[in-house]
């Protein structure tokens, strides 16, 4: 049998094969056989081809599986490929044992098990074969291609509900309210290229903001230094600005490309951002990562202290879509200031006048009267005060007095204080105005700096801590009023709802109700015994009482601290020894490191000092809290030299 035309039958069963060797042979040019022929042979059913006439109805084939079906499959994406890939017909040549996505005029179609493969007869040089005239073959196939899967139909279903049958149903409110995304409006996310490139992230944001381009993207955008949301969508896909630099004027163009359409569950951090603008639209005033109110502000004469309501809020996606996620908070500040600390401390302790004023203000939060800004004090320029000169931004050298009467019309009275030096973390991208290898420092007037927080010796009285909680202390009820009094203020702010508006974001009024579940009380499992502790959700009495399950005694352990935290190390470890026995636990005497100051690498060579194998903990104790510190002594601990460790601020 002729090895072409073995290939011509494709991968058929074994019927295939043998009805291809019953096929008589045809040579090129000849015409195939039909039905009725006298050399009793059996006859194939040949498909309609263009431009020929027939009088019959075309075959129906049998139905395909198999093998066959993989190789109708090829053909038919081959063919539909070539279809779409030219205009008009598609060019055939007579030709025989190739496929037609070759360019020749076999066709195969599929053949399973004792299916033989349909062989097309050659067609005149020139003749052509269109879409329609494909054979009823190709009908079927398309039908049977496999559909491309429904990913935004699945993105868009809803998220599969789960509900809790234990406890008992009780209708609450939750301090969440519904953010509203406008019909219409959305987010919209471009990349932003300069020519020349840029490396300055400020020049970056300076081109953004110039005329040129505001007057083109509007100024409702949030930009990062590449990426550019905007609430509206460019009419074009790339949009060309000629822009200028404001320092030289030379010429810069900013290219801005758009990459997509973002729905809003992916725009929480964008969200989060809008609401910090809102906050600073309300006047409120930011302390760490909350924003408090110092209008409502509530004194506290008696011990010399300050309560200042707040906020802490936070937008996240959930299953009902975007929502405001706004408790509560409080932060307690002294009406005393640094320079009141600084006059107890020399008529206390006249000789460790400074030793003293070291460990009472350095690592605190301070709080500037004239801007209400917070800083961290870092350290005391004793050899700085309010007559010493600085350059300020302009280049002129100026003391501290006289630009505090300048710029905030403040008289400072003491000449003779320190000052207070603040080293402000440096953020990648962002520059200074400090020179190549110069130290930005900010430096403050004690008697400008308000105290923040409460000291070790307050929390330790209870008159005071009883006084703070009066305030502090608020029950649902109180929670939900101050939710709702927020609501409003945003909805009477003309200026935030601007922002929201812009950004096609609306806030709704009322809180989100929903139904809770009273859960039954919890069993407290200790070693002799079981416990159902009351509704306190506070359960550390029981451990005075009875001892934990598995106890673990610490023998071998570290304490690493700095010079100024000596007192505070020597009572954690008093109370450790002290309280653990209770729980079952027994705890020797540590093998204790005081350090020379509180850099990290001082706390790293002191971890490698002190570790062995029989080293069971390492507790670090920080003055204060530091990213950098953390991060490096728990790689060591994790990561370098791996033994469990505790860090404690102090």
């Amino acid at each position: 049998m002729d090895d072409t035309e073995f290939k011509a039958c494709g991968r058929g069963g074994r019927g295939a094969r043998l009805l291809a060797a019953l096929q008589k042979v045809r040579r090129p040019g000849e015409a195939p056989a039909h039905e009725g022929s006298g050399d009793g042979s059996p006859t194939l059913p040949s498909p309609a081809v263009a431009g020929a006439s027939s009088d019959r109805a075309s075959p129906v084939l049998p139905p395909v599986a198999g093998r066959g079906a993989l190789l109708e499959k090829l053909i038919l994406q081959s063919r539909l490929s070539a279809a779409s890939g030219e205009t008009g017909s598609t060019k055939v040549a007579p030709g025989r044992g190739l496929l037609t996505a070759l360019g020749r005029s076999i066709v195969h179609t599929p053949a399973g098990r004792g299916i033989l493969a349909q062989i097309r007869p050659p067609s005149e040089a020139g003749s052509t074969i269109s879409p329609a005239a494909t054979p009823s073959l190709s009908v079927q196939s398309s039908s049977r291609a496999s559909p491309e899967p429904p990913v935004e139909e699945l993105q868009q279903l809803a998220v599969k509900e789960f509900r809790g049958k234990s406890g008992k149903p009780v209708p609450v409110e939750v301090n969440y309210v519904k953010l509203e995304t406008m019909a219409g409006m959305g987010v919209y996310e471009y990349h932003v290229d300069f020519s020349p490139p840029m490396d300055s992230k400020n020049v970056r944001f300076q081109l953004i903001r110039s005329d040129p381009v505001v007057e083109i993207i509007g100024r409702t955008k949030v930009f990062d230094g590449a990426k550019l949301y905007l609430p509206v969508q460019l009419p074009k896909k790339v949009t060309n600005i000629p822009s200028q630099l404001r320092s030289d004027g030379s010429a810069v163009m900013v290219y801005i490309k758009f990459v997509k359409k973002t729905p809003p569950s992916q725009c929480v951090h964008l969200y989060n951002v809008l609401f910090k603008k809102v906050l600073l639209c309300l006047q409120l005033t930011q302390i760490g990562r909350n924003y408090f109110d110092h209008k409502g502000r509530i004194p506290i004469p008696q011990h010399r202290l300050e309560v200042w309501p707040g906020y802490v809020q936070s937008v996240a996606d959930y299953e009902d879509g975007l929502l405001l996620n706004c408790d509560a908070s409080f932060r307690v500040l002294r009406t005393i200031t640094a320079r009141d600390i600084l006059f107890e401390i020399f008529n206390a302790a006249p000789r460790d006048y400074k030793a003293k004023a070291v460990q009472a203000l350095v690592g605190s939060i301070v709080m500037t009267r004239y801007n209400n800004k917070t800083y961290r004090v870092d350290d005391i320029g004793w050899n700085l005060k309010p007559s010493s000169t600085f350059t300020s931004r302009n280049g002129e050298e100026i003391t501290y007095m006289d630009y505090y009467k300048k710029m905030y019309n403040i008289q400072i009275n003491d000449t003779a204080q320190p000052l207070l030096i603040h080293r402000p973390r440096e953020r990648k991208g962002v520059e200074t105005q400090a020179g190549e290898g110069e130290e930005r420092l900010i430096c403050l007037v004690p008697e400008l700096c308000m105290l923040t927080g409460l000291t070790d010796e307050m929390r330790a009285d209870h008159r005071i801590m009883k006084d703070i909680a009066g305030h502090t202390r608020v029950n649902p009820t109180q929670r939900q009023h101050a939710l709702m009094q927020f609501v409003k203020r945003v909805n009477d702010c003309p200026e935030a709802m601007k922002i929201l508006s812009d950004w096609g974001v609306k806030l709704h009024c009322n809180p989100i109700a929903l139904d809770g579940r009273i859960l039954q009380e919890e069993k407290i499992m200790m070693k002799s015994k079981s416990y159902f502790h009351n509704g306190t959700a506070d359960w550390g009495r029981l451990l005075s009482q009875d001892s934990v399950i598995s106890a673990v005694h610490l023998e071998n352990w570290v304490v690493v601290f700095s010079k100024r935290d000596t007192q505070r190390a020597k009572g954690y470890v008093d109370m450790m020894i002290r309280i653990c026995p209770s729980m079952g636990i027994q705890v020797k005497q540590p093998l204790t490191k005081e350090l020379p100051n509180d850099s990290t690498d001082s706390y790293l060579r002191a971890i490698k000092d002190v570790l062995n194998q029989r080293v069971q903990v390492v507790v670090c104790i920080f003055p204060t809290s530091r990213d950098d510190r953390y991060s490096a002594v728990k790689r060591l601990c994790c990561v370098d030299m791996p033994v469990p460790s505790q860090v404690i601020i102090s």
